[in-house]
């Protein structure tokens, strides 16, 4: 589908990167990753064609359709969610609009035998047979069903766009592409503005997808699941390996360990050859054999290892001081938004040390309760911060709000107080502003590097409380993970929103689920939280189908289905009523071992295989789960 060959991308006389060479091929599902500023998004637009590269040559296949997810979107104002997605059918719209005009000139005219009359009953039956097969009596139903994947509800559809955050905008363009059937898809951090909800759905569609993708994203676990090859930028040269994520980096890790072995081996190789040159130039009988040696080590092809930026801020969070028992209490909390009700009769009780993660679909009211936590924003009820609470506060768009035209050092100068000014460039080192990096202005950092100077600044103020929305937005792996390190090892309370689930992997004890202006708490990690969120969306579709079929008992009635057809159907709810015993059962033991392990850790670990029968069965419930959504889904399909 698509080669490229020795591209290079300069900027002002330094290149980017250069000489790299790759094939993209169909059915291929490129993770494309490197640190902020590799140039991750600068070979997406090289390969849309938004920008020329410096050298090389790429070769497309013909009639190749790209799609490109920008970060930057720029939408016409007054079209609906629904007119804004239809966009997508460019070519199904105009003979739409074909079809309307040749139906309304037949309906008026009389000349039935006229040779005009006659061709536009030839160009109603190109049209219409040209509308079939784009799928043109498909479309609407396609659009509606990828926006709620994405999170949109349906009556959001008729709403202007313009009524919509950025965010939101980008999931909107984000449906126009998928909905495109695009031969490559380069996707530019696709997950950045999604819940996890919205971030499984697109895993799905993704692996399921008929063309190529190259896609960048700082989300391991969504690399881990969608992609089938990864490629690194990593100092201007690329490293590119048929595996995801993961599996790329533990062979990376192999690899480089062999060249460094071959490496010592051929040193060793040469050192001696170099002494056998030294012990034959002293001897004339031997001179041509010093010079035969001599050649043959210029021929030798030095082995060269890879070189990994290994480059990464460092971060710690210190407590100011040890506060009171309760961190945060709070009774019948509300707000709202004009008549929109985001959160309403919500208590809360959160203790010293807790690590606590919020999680839900956006719009929900995550963000909302943590700036009413600061007080950044009035509500209805009561809450309380606790004695000698002291809350440090990372903002979802805290690295937008940074004065643009001011250096990264007068930033952090003008944040400083007196008794750690001193430290502020020590501080700038460690998340990677070192030398003339602190004459920048903020305009023109990029996203991961706002991110890092607006997490360093908030080390400036003291607190043992921290609350963070969404901190990892724009920071490279790598980032994430110092980050990550960081909080866990943080001795103070810590309430964190974020859609990152590997991020939130074994960094929170706690989850409370955002629903229907409520709050559930889940007292376990995010696997939990999702494992328990797939019981409940199950159960609750049961239950829809349960009042569905009470609903439509005249319905049923009035279709009648033949024998066969009911033979097969009593056949699919026998083996649907099968499955759910069999998870009943499979819960059953998965709780049983739970209450074990809590009551003697220890000992029951220790026995053999233990943890593989465990995830055993863990991975048993979840294809069952699978199974029987797919056994109802045939269900419904028949009623």
């Amino acid at each position: 589908m698509l080669n490229v060959h020795d591209l290079t991308v300069s900027f002002m006389g330094t290149d980017l990167f250069s000489g790299i060479t790759f094939k993209l091929n169909k059915g291929d599902r490129i993770g494309l990753i490197g640190k902020n500023g590799a140039g991750k998004s600068t070979l997406l637009k090289v390969l849309s064609k938004d920008i020329e590269s410096s050298g090389g040559t790429m070769a497309f296949d013909k009639d190749v359709k790209i799609g490109f997810l920008r970060q930057d979107i720029d939408f016409v104002q007054g079209r609906t969610i629904l007119e804004e997605a239809y966009q997508a059918f460019e070519e199904i719209k105009e003979i739409e609009a074909k079809l309307a005009e040749i139906n309304e000139q037949l309906a008026e005219r009389t000349d039935y035998e006229s040779e005009s009359y006659n061709q536009l009953i030839i160009d109603l039956n190109e049209f219409t047979e040209r509308y079939e097969l784009l799928g043109g009596y498909n479309y609407q139903g396609d659009t509606e069903k990828i926006l709620q994947g994405l999170g949109f509800q349906r009556e959001d559809f008729d709403k202007l766009t313009d009524t919509f955050s950025g965010g939101w905008r980008m999931r909107i363009e984000l449906a126009k592409l998928l909905l495109q059937n695009n031969d490559i898809l380069l996707l530019d951090e696709p997950t950045n503005h999604l819940d996890i909800e919205s971030i499984i759905w697109l895993e799905n569609f993704l692996k399921n997808y008929a063309g190529a993708i190259v896609l960048v994203s700082h989300d391991k676990m969504f690399l881990d699941n969608v992609t089938n090859r990864t490629i690194e930028i990593s100092l201007g040269q690329i490293y590119d390996y048929k595996k995801p994520y993961s599996q790329f980096l533990e062979l990376r890790a192999e690899i480089k360990e062999k060249q460094l072995q071959a490496q010592k081996n051929q040193e060793k190789e040469i050192q001696h050859t170099q002494k056998l040159i030294e012990k034959f130039r002293a001897k004339a009988n031997k001179a041509s054999m010093a010079q035969s040696l001599i050649k043959k080590l210029d021929k030798v092809e030095r082995i060269e290892v890879d070189q990994d930026d290994n480059a990464v801020m460092n971060v710690r969070f210190e407590i100011s001081k040890e506060p009171g028992k309760i961190v945060v209490e709070a009774e019948n909390l509300a707000k709202n938004y004009g008549s929109k009700q985001v959160l309403q009769n919500v208590d809360l009780l959160i203790e010293r040390n807790s690590k606590i993660a919020f999680v839900g679909q956006n719009g929900q009211g995550k963000s909302t309760l943590a700036k009413m936590m600061v007080g950044e924003i009035p509500f209805e009820g009561h809450l309380k911060l606790g004695h000698n609470v002291e809350v440090g506060y990372f903002a979802q768009n805290q690295s937008e709000h940074l004065p643009p035209e001011k250096t990264v050092l007068e930033i952090m100068e003008d944040a400083a107080t007196d008794t750690n000014r001193l430290k502020v460039r020590d501080m700038l080192g460690a998340f990677l502003f070192g030398g003339e990096a602190v004459d920048k202005k903020a305009k023109v950092l990029s996203g991961g590097e706002r991110n890092r100077l607006a997490l360093c600044k908030l080390l400036l103020s003291p607190f043992n409380v921290l609350i963070m929305d969404e901190p990892t937005n724009h920071l490279d792996i790598a980032s994430k993970n110092v980050l990550k390190q960081a909080l866990q090892n943080f001795n103070g309370t810590l309430i964190i929103v974020s859609h990152d689930r590997d991020f939130l992997q074994g960094l929170t004890k706690t989850v409370y689920g955002f629903k229907d202006k409520e709050i559930k708490e889940y007292l376990g990690d995010i696997d939990y939280f999702l494992e328990q969120h797939k019981i409940e969306s199950l159960r609750e579709a049961e239950k829809r189908t349960v009042v569905k079929d009470a609903k439509d008992t005249s319905k049923k009635e009035a279709y009648k289905l033949s024998k066969e057809q009911e033979k097969e159907l009593k056949k699919l709810k026998n083996k649907s009523s099968r499955i759910e015993n069999k998870i009943s059962d499979v819960e059953a033991e998965i709780e049983a071992i739970d209450l074990r392990l809590a009551q003697n850790y220890e000992e029951v670990s220790a026995e053999p295989n233990f943890f593989e029968n465990y995830k055993a069965k863990k991975a048993a419930l979840e294809q069952l789960m699978m199974d029987w959504e797919e056994v109802e889904e045939k269900i419904s399909n028949f009623q």
